[in-house]
């Protein structure tokens, strides 16, 4: 829509009729560009940069104006100091404040972090990965899921943390260095159930399983003995992902004695597990794997929690000097995630 006055040129950037989420999507993006200093100038008609697209917010710039509009009360529940513990806390199932989503901040704010939650996964994902939140949210849906805010926006130390059933995500803008999506994230899915099917059909995230079966298929015998194993690791919380530094001696078959063609595989399987996040948090987590060198990678399968006893492994890992990344498809899936620059 388009108002001319004399002979400047204002632009805004709405259609009518528009519903209630795509108004607080404008409000939001507004919102955010004045806290960044972005804000809309006129122009003279003919101008190029008149019809120039602003930019849609980050998911820092978004979580630097919720910080900003958070009241006093808010504020004592839901900020705490950069270096607070919960900050690298993770687990399958928790809350990192009391304060649920829908019962605590307004429909602006809750818009504000359903933004921000989505502007972390890939396009491609997004919405796949919002519909696994709300589904395992249970009758709250993504409202009751809690947050919590570490340090000062600007200060160059600071991270959102997002939690619920099956999810932990953060969002750091490189306040934590080294260390991918600012630290251990989780993620998973109960598609049809507790106690899913040896396909688990419908779930968000099998076919990352099926992508690491595929380099399980190329193994020659040898090298499966080496590869598959009988019982994961326990799942600890934040001990599930402790790392341990070894280059050797870690579980599975060292990516260092496979194929170049085996070695492409495992390349492009840690692409598609990296496929449901943004891409600078991707780019991030392959930089540092490559720097602690591909070859002390790990690969291991556990034949002891086979769904169905099809020979599809259900349970599997990626583990390296500074990362790992588990997966536990038994009874539904489970993936845990720690990507560092050292350990």
């Amino acid at each position: 829509m388009k108002t001319t006055r004399s002979s400047a040129v204002f632009t805004c950037d709405c259609t009518l009729p528009i519903d209630r989420r795509a108004f607080l999507k404008t409000t939001v993006a507004g919102v955010a560009a004045a806290a960044t200093g972005c804000v809309s100038v006129k122009h003279e008609p003919g101008d190029a940069v008149a019809n120039a697209v602003p930019k849609a917010p980050t998911p820092e710039t978004l979580v630097a104006t919720l910080h900003k509009s958070l009241n006093e009360e808010q504020r004592k529940a839901v900020a705490f100091p950069f270096d607070h513990p919960l900050r690298s806390k993770v687990d399958n199932n928790w809350h990192i404040t009391d304060k649920k989503l829908s019962e605590f901040f307004s429909k602006d704010q809750q818009e504000m972090i359903r933004q921000i939650f989505m502007s972390l996964h890939s396009p491609e994902y997004a919405e796949r990965v919002m519909a696994q939140v709300i589904h395992d949210s249970g009758k709250e849906g993504f409202g009751g899921s809690s947050i919590a805010l570490f340090g000062e926006p600007g200060t160059g130390k600071f991270e959102f943390v997002l939690t619920g059933r099956h999810c932990t995500r953060r969002c750091d803008g490189d306040s934590v260095e080294g260390a991918a999506f600012g630290g251990p994230i989780f993620y998973g899915h109960a598609a049809k159930g507790f106690y899913e099917k040896a396909d688990h059909e419908g779930n968000a995230y099998w076919f990352q399983a099926r992508r690491a079966n595929e380099v399980f298929k190329m193994l020659d015998g040898k090298q499966r003995n080496l590869a598959l194993l009988e019982e994961p690791r326990e799942e600890k919380g934040t001990d599930t992902v402790r790392l341990t530094g070894k280059k050797r001696g870690l579980p599975g078959i060292p990516v260092a004695e496979l194929s170049h063609d085996q070695k492409e595989l495992v390349h492009k399987v840690m692409a598609d597990l990296l496929a449901p996040f943004r891409k600078p948090d991707a780019d991030e987590a392959m930089k540092l794997v490559q720097a602690n060198g591909f070859d002390n990678l790990h690969m291991a399968f556990y034949k002891n929690h086979d769904i169905g006893n099809d020979g599809v492994w259900d349970v599997w890992q990626v583990e390296g000097p500074a990362m790992l990344w588990y997966f536990r498809g038994e009874p539904h899936v489970h993936t845990w995630v720690n990507i560092r620059k050292q350990a």
